[in-house]
């Protein structure tokens, strides 16, 4: 079972509703969501957990495409887009839970269940940026992870 992100309000409410939403962003944004990046972010939006490359590859091991080059600027794309994010401490790859807007965001990690949710983190990254160029250093972007235990395993 998906447990819902910090602010589930601004997150689509279904997969096909995601994948609608998805392509009318991508070409506001000027991109294109090909049918392998649709299968792609199908793959995350349906995970209740951040997903590694190579096991979206398992999964599209059936598309002649699907090779780890492809799925890699699959993935860079919908980064890109602003649809996905990836979870650097775990080398995964998860859906963006706020898309409808432009957000920073925080990513909190149960050690205990393995459980990632997003929190919006707006005004904790322009905090950091203003602390970054205080000592004019140019922060291109930044990714703020939080281990402990979510509610479920307290």
């Amino acid at each position: 079972m998906r447990m819902p992100n910090a602010h589930l309000a601004c997150a689509p409410a279904s997969i096909e509703e995601s994948l609608s939403e998805a392509e009318e962003l991508c070409a506001r944004r000027g991109g294109n969501l090909t049918p392998l990046r649709r299968k792609v972010l199908s793959l995350l939006l349906a995970s209740d957990r951040p997903v590694k490359a190579y096991d979206l590859l398992q999964h599209l091991r059936d598309d002649g495409e699907s090779k780890p080059p492809t799925i890699y600027r699959a993935l860079d794309f919908l980064l890109d887009m602003g649809l996905a994010h990836k979870v650097e401490s775990l080398g995964a790859f998860t859906r963006c839970g706020h898309w409808r807007h432009g957000h920073a965001a925080i990513f909190l990690i149960c050690s205990g269940c393995g459980e990632v949710q997003e929190l919006h983190a707006d005004e904790t990254i322009r905090k950091l940026a203003k602390d970054v160029a205080s000592v004019k250093f140019r922060m291109q972007r930044s990714v703020i992870e939080v281990l402990g235990l979510c509610a479920h395993c307290v």
